[in-house]
């Protein structure tokens, strides 16, 4: 029989799993949160990700879990480790990219490269790191940002009042505090690892972000000699391995003006910053997420074209659906591969991403922005 993968979560990365499913003969499921998500087609399931019972239920019926995001609570992970159920990645690995603290705190012990930081628990702690860092912080709350959300920059401690009165009503602990780090650009490592330890890599890209949102990647990243490339590899490489990630992980980094590289945040699942690898790598980062998490070997990662740029598509069109675009798009540009979400327009919100390829990037770079620009008003 085939092996059958159940994904918590039915937004646009489990809807992205479907095609390689299908072309490898996987049976897939996905437990997702709403009858309208953007994975609907492949819905087995549909309730609420912190319900251990219905978790239980929907797993009983697959070979392995994954994740389409990192929320699902721990104790309805442990549950299903308890209950003998593959879960990749496991929960001690998704603590890391649950929770922001721990994983500054375990990247510290590991030596590998963060920007200074601190929890802290009082407007007297934040004063003080504000002090020591140059007269300004990065506040993150340690669970569930995402997109720039739970994210603020602040040059007084008082900035952040509301922060501190909420985490103290609802026992959430301390806040991350963290150096505004002088930054030329931001990359990302994305690489695979299976559960047997095989771990192959993707070339580091660039990142371009609007208000803390992914706008477009650029693969590979310009300008990324071997030396820039090869100490991207090592720090995604001792975090998947010292962490014991299974699947794809995201590594997002920090390329200071001082030409070193920090690491920012951490995705235990397949991330916007590799969507580029659907249309412009040999195996895409959704077949391998696949093989990684069913100990299948890994495929080859090489790119198709000397440049792929993708852009996302933000918002969509103010009326009617993104499909009403397609004739004029296609049109227009018709080399470009355009993928839609199934999700209903709303003002920032990811709705489809569209990825060229080329020889020339500044050509590239034109005509992927041109593709999805016909898609948004």
């Amino acid at each position: 029989m085939s092996p059958t993968v159940g994904v918590i979560g039915g937004g646009q990365l489990a809807r992205m799993m479907v095609p390689p499913a299908v072309a490898l003969g996987i049976e897939l499921r996905v437990f997702a949160e709403t009858h309208g998500a953007s994975a609907a087609l492949a819905a087995t399931t549909v309730g609420d990700y912190r319900d251990a019972p219905a978790v239980l239920a929907f797993a009983e019926e697959v070979d392995v879990v994954t994740f389409d995001h990192e929320h699902v609570p721990q104790a309805v992970l442990a549950a299903l480790v308890d209950r003998g159920v593959a879960v990749r990645p496991g929960p001690h690995a998704l603590a890391f990219a649950q929770d922001k603290l721990a994983m500054r705190k375990r990247l510290t012990e590991l030596a590998v490269p963060v920007p200074e930081w601190a929890a802290v628990a009082s407007i007297t702690d934040l004063e003080a790191f504000i002090s020591e860092h140059g007269g300004s912080a990065v506040l993150k709350t340690p669970r569930g940002g995402y997109d720039g959300k739970g994210v603020r920059v602040v040059r007084d401690a008082t900035e952040a009042v509301d922060w501190f009165e909420r985490a103290d009503s609802t026992g959430g602990g301390p806040i991350l505090a963290e150096e505004l780090v002088p930054f030329r650009r931001e990359l990302s490592q994305v690489l695979a690892r299976r559960a047997s330890g095989e771990t192959v890599l993707w070339p580091v890209v660039e990142s371009i972000q609007r208000d803390g949102v992914c706008v477009e990647t650029i693969a590979p990243a310009p300008d990324s000699a071997a030396r820039l490339a090869g100490v991207a590899a090592d720090i995604a490489l001792t975090i998947a391995e010292r962490l014991d990630v299974t699947g794809v992980l995201a590594v997002e980094l920090f390329h200071t003006t001082d030409d070193r590289l920090l690491v920012n945040e951490l995705a235990m699942r397949p991330h916007n910053s590799g969507h580029w690898t659907i249309d412009g790598s040999t195996t895409s980062q959704f077949e391998q997420h696949l093989r990684a998490i069913l100990d299948l070997p890994l495929g080859a990662t090489g790119c198709r074209d000397p440049w792929s740029v993708m852009v996302n598509v933000l918002g969509g069109p103010a009326s009617g659906r993104l499909s009403d675009r397609y004739p004029t798009a296609f049109a227009d540009q018709p080399t470009v591969k355009f993928h839609s979400y199934d999700k209903e327009s709303r003002p920032g919100r990811k709705v489809g991403h569209v990825t060229a390829g080329g020889d020339d990037l500044e050509e590239t770079v034109f005509r992927a922005r041109a593709a999805a620009a016909f898609l948004e008003d």
